[in-house]
């Protein structure tokens, strides 16, 4: 998936035909799927993240002989602008999730742990957007990945750092969501694999916060405090409670 901005002209035109630079962060878009016009996916190929670039297209790697009426004339040549701002490889993990759960447990670990990266990515970006429920079902599928039980102590180890990004992501997006119970759930959930992480503490606070369980808020904040005692905003919480 791609997130790109882009804008078309016809030759010798000032204004495009199409554009979608009026969003201020466009959505994920598949190649071959959403951005269908063989000459753009060829180009977006070759781009970097945050690369602008501009392609003329000659009608055989756009629309063709018969153009796309009434935008685009017959047998015409067009100009694209071009800006690749995010780029995240979902091949590997749309095939997994097409998998049945025998042949996903079969999948050998480091493509799991991938798997999940891409699908945590893809939520960061939602939830960058703001597209809070996307973002969460992006991350409870990373989620549900990882519940696979290790070989060895070592792979348990690489479960539990990736899966605890996950937790902290579910439980601020729950925050967002403002569903304090399930952020506090996934908080300490975080917190059963690293008792003193600063961030799950904070959002078990915040949680407890939202919930007007104080005791517990504070509990949550203080021990946060004690492992980042100059972090702003765990001190800004507890001068709330206070």
């Amino acid at each position: 998936g791609c997130a790109v901005k882009y804008s078309g002209y016809l030759e010798y035109a000032d204004e495009p035909f199409c554009t979608n630079c009026y969003r201020k962060i466009p959505r994920l878009m598949k190649l071959g799927k959403d951005i269908t016009l063989w000459g753009l996916e060829i180009g977006l190929l070759t781009m970097r993240k945050g690369e602008l670039a501009r392609f003329v297209f000659s009608p055989d790697y756009a629309y063709g002989k018969l153009g796309c009426p009434p935008l685009v004339p017959l047998n015409a040549t067009v100009l694209f602008e071009v800006e690749l701002l995010d780029f995240l490889d979902s091949a590997e993990s749309d095939g997994f999730f097409a998998l049945t759960a025998e042949q996903q447990g079969m999948f050998p670990l480091q493509k799991v742990l991938k798997v999940a990266d891409t699908e945590r990515e893809f939520g960061n970006y939602l939830f960058r957007q703001q597209r809070f429920l996307d973002a969460k079902d992006r991350y409870k599928r990373a989620n549900s990945i990882l519940r696979r039980s290790p070989f060895s102590e070592a792979e348990q180890c690489q479960i539990d750092a990736s899966k605890l990004l996950v937790l902290l992501n579910l439980s601020l997006t729950y925050l967002k969501l403002e569903r304090p119970a399930r952020a506090l759930t996934y908080g300490e959930k975080a917190l059963e694999i690293d008792q003193r992480n600063a961030k799950a503490l904070f959002r078990c606070g915040q949680a407890c916060l939202c919930m007007t369980e104080y005791e517990k808020a504070r509990d949550f904040l203080v021990r946060a405090q004690h492992i980042q005692p100059f972090n702003h905003d765990i001190n800004n919480e507890l001068k709330k409670l206070a």
